[in-house]
């Protein structure tokens, strides 16, 4: 009897090991998003030395193809008109003139209208390419490991001292 109860263990053991081996869905499906109209994204473009104000603008969707183009003329500020119909994600790149540097930053949602362009948007975009394209997940992941958090609390929070004197006093 438990010699029975031995061996039904055992084989469950290593049926349930078994199945851990196969490839598993993620347990969070995002739909594929669209835009069903016309939509208009904004933003500033910024690089290491200030104001973007002169540069082509491509907007690119996962194949490569061309969904819209703009310029910045003698403005940091852009907009970009995405056709209806586009699936996300699209790259949005800005060619500064002058510089041989690209910037971008990756359109994931279709509920954002604001994306400012800048090195840090770059090195995500990048990032997340490398972590295996512009999915939701990589993109997090790209965010996560590439802003930098100080290491200690130096919030108020974490204020041990005189609370009379922590903003200048308040009396």
């Amino acid at each position: 009897m438990i010699k029975a109860v031995f061996i039904t263990s055992m084989t469950s053991l290593l049926l349930s090991a078994c199945g851990d081996q196969q490839k598993k869905s993620p347990a969070i499906k995002v739909s594929v998003q669209k835009y069903k109209q016309a939509k208009v994204l904004k933003g500033t473009v910024l690089d290491e030395k200030g104001p973007v104000r002169e540069g082509d603008i491509n907007v690119v969707d996962e194949t490569g193809r061309v969904v819209a183009t703009a310029s910045l003329d003698n403005s940091k500020n852009y907009s970009v008109e995405i056709p209806a119909g586009t699936t996300l994600p699209i790259v949005i790149t800005v060619n500064p003139k002058g510089s041989s540097e690209k910037l971008k930053a990756v359109v994931i949602s279709t509920a954002v209208s604001r994306y400012d362009i800048s090195p840090l948007t770059t090195k995500i975009a990048n990032r997340a390419k490398e972590l295996g394209g512009y999915t939701r997940a990589n993109m997090v992941l790209a965010a996560d490991s590439t802003v930098g958090v100080p290491d200690a609390n130096k919030t108020s929070t974490g204020f041990r001292g005189d609370p009379t004197t922590q903003y200048g006093g308040w009396h």
